[in-house]
Parts: structure tokens; C-alpha cells; sequence
């Protein structure tokens, strides 16, 4: 059994088992379909927000996937000592990120009036689809692009900084904004929509300042110390 377990350094990887900010991202969206079914027109709203939130979904596929490499590349060489190849990495996940942004913005902004038949056969449904979409599309843009900067987060062993950005930006900025939009100012849907839009800027601004900041040098060295830390456990 001592052959198949490592029992020594598990004290800093178990708080990283409770800073899943992949869920706490995805939690709003689910409660924002839930909020909506205290809004006027319940029907309407909640069939609406879910279609935009599944969609927003199959589009995070793409650059949730480039996130994954980008954190796989930057924890690797940092981790070989290469941090120039690191930062490489970076730009270019944010190239592909800028090429799949502008193709599925414009795909989506381009066919708005008929994506909402994809889902419902209620023109109604279809309108209010249509008249989100400008909203969506900035879901498109900042979600792919806060995926790639989390990517990074990652890769370079700071899930504790993404964690508690997501829930300072998505649900102490984004949610009240939402909220009070939807509920008070009365935008319904829209309103519970421009709060996501608010909290994926918020996030992105963040790690935008964080990222920009970061030493790469002293990130390899710091990664290469916790690898021989982690030799000399196993010896």
C-alpha cells in the first residue's frame, strides 16, 4: 500500500480540492434560471435564460479546452524552468482565443433572429433570444477570455487567487448587479444577464492586472523548488 500512495505534502493540496471555482462559476448561472422564476413573466424568462445559459455552455467547450492546455503548458515549463516558453504558451492561447471569439460572436450576432428555433418553436421564445444575443456575445468574449487567464491561474499553482475572484467578481459585483437590474430596474432577464456580463469583466480585469504583474522567472523558481521538495519526500 506505501508502494501506491504517497502519504507526505497532501496538507497543501487538500484546501485545492475546496477552491473549485469552475463550480462556483457555473453555480450563479444556475441560480440565475432559478431567480428568474420570480419574475414577472416566469415562462418566458426561465426558458429564455436557460437557452442562453446552454449555449453559452457548448460555446465554453472550445475555450475551456484551450484553458486546459495552456495550464497543462505553463505548470510544465515552469516546472522545467522555462518560463520565456510559459508566457509563450500564453499568447498563444489568447491568439486562439481572439480567432474563436470573433468567429462564434459573429456567428451567433449574425443568425440571432433564428438560434432560438434551435430550442423553441415559440416566437416569443425566439424574439427574446434575439434580443439577448448582443448580451450573449460578450458572454462569448469575456468567458473565453477569463478562461484562458484561469488556465494560467492554474498552471501556476494559484487556484486560491481564482477561487476567491470568482467569488468576489460573480457573486458580491455580479449577482447584486443582476439582481437589482432584474428586480428593481426592471430589465427582467436582461438584467439578470448583464450581471454575468458584469462579473465575467470584473474577473477578467483582475486577472488581467495579476497575469500582467507576474514575475515568470521567480514562478520557475518557485515550481522547481517544490519539485525537489516533492524528490526528497520520495527518497
Amino acid at each position: 500500500l506505501d508502494q501506491c500512495w504517497l502519504y507526505t505534502h497532501w496538507l497543501p493540496l487538500i484546501p485545492l480540492a475546496f477552491l473549485s471555482f469552475y463550480s462556483l462559476e457555473w453555480w450563479l448561472f444556475e441560480l440565475l434560471v432559478l431567480w428568474s422564476g420570480l419574475l414577472p413573466n416566469p415562462k418566458l424568462e426561465t426558458s429564455v435564460l436557460s437557452i442562453c445559459f446552454t449555449t453559452a455552455a457548448l460555446h465554453y467547450v472550445i475555450p475551456g479546452g484551450v484553458a486546459a492546455a495552456v495550464s497543462t503548458r505553463v505548470s510544465n515549463n515552469l516546472g522545467a524552468g522555462n518560463p520565456q516558453v510559459a508566457r509563450l504558451s500564453v499568447f498563444s492561447g489568447l491568439c486562439l482565443w481572439l480567432v474563436e471569439s470573433i468567429f462564434f460572436t459573429t456567428l451567433l450576432f449574425t443568425c440571432k433572429n433564428i438560434i432560438g428555433y434551435a430550442f423553441s418553436n415559440s416566437k416569443e421564445v425566439v424574439d427574446y433570444v434575439a434580443d439577448l444575443a448582443p448580451l450573449l456575445c460578450l458572454s462569448f468574449i469575456l468567458d473565453g477570455f477569463t478562461a484562458i487567464l484561469n488556465g494560467v491561474v492554474r498552471g501556476s499553482g494559484w487556484q486560491h487567487i481564482g477561487a476567491w475572484n470568482n467569488v468576489v467578481s460573480y457573486y458580491l459585483i455580479g449577482a447584486p448587479v443582476g439582481v437589482y437590474l432584474a428586480f428593481y430596474r426592471h430589465f427582467n432577464g436582461k438584467g439578470l444577464w448583464s450581471g454575468v456580463v458584469v462579473g465575467s469583466a470584473v474577473q477578467a480585469i483582475v486577472l488581467s492586472i495579476i497575469i500582467s504583474s507576474m514575475n515568470w522567472k521567480e514562478q520557475a523558481e518557485k515550481a522547481r523548488k517544490r519539485i525537489l521538495s516533492s524528490e526528497k519526500g520520495l527518497s
